[in-house]
């Protein structure tokens, strides 16, 4: 089963990742992206430990678990640091200061947030298709 599994800063600068859609709570913790999510797939290996060891079948909605992973800005940022955060705001078409104020966690409109996930998806699709020579 694929599930969402939600990367967002705190407030105290360590990243969080949990699943909204599940019965069961799965979440990560850690100074970096890197570390959260390792954090996270480690309690989900953890739950389904104990389920082994206690005799008791695992719930449907924890087999065969896959994720999509959703981030916020700054977990985006964190994660690929191969994105520099002025030049993706320059392309994306939003002013830089006000993307690294994005990124520090203020509130960003439906309309600011479609213009990054389409220029997200448009690098990635190019850098899907590239080759080098």
């Amino acid at each position: 089963m694929k599930t969402i599994a939600l990367i967002e800063k705190g407030r105290n600068g360590t990243f969080g990742v949990f699943t909204p859609n599940l019965k069961s709570t799965i979440i990560g913790e850690g100074v970096s992206v890197a570390e959260a999510k390792k954090d996270f797939e480690n309690s989900l290996k953890e739950i389904q430990e104990a389920y082994a060891e206690d005799g008791q079948e695992l719930p449907e909605e924890l087999k065969d678990l896959t994720f999509e992973y959703k981030y916020d800005l700054a977990s985006l940022f964190d994660y690929y640091r191969v994105l520099n955060v002025s030049q993706f705001a320059q392309a994306a078409g939003i002013n830089p200061s006000l993307m690294r104020q994005y990124k520090g966690g203020q509130y960003i409109s439906e309309k600011q947030v479609t213009k990054i996930e389409k220029e997200l998806n448009r690098i990635g699709k190019e850098l899907a298709n590239l080759s080098l020579i």
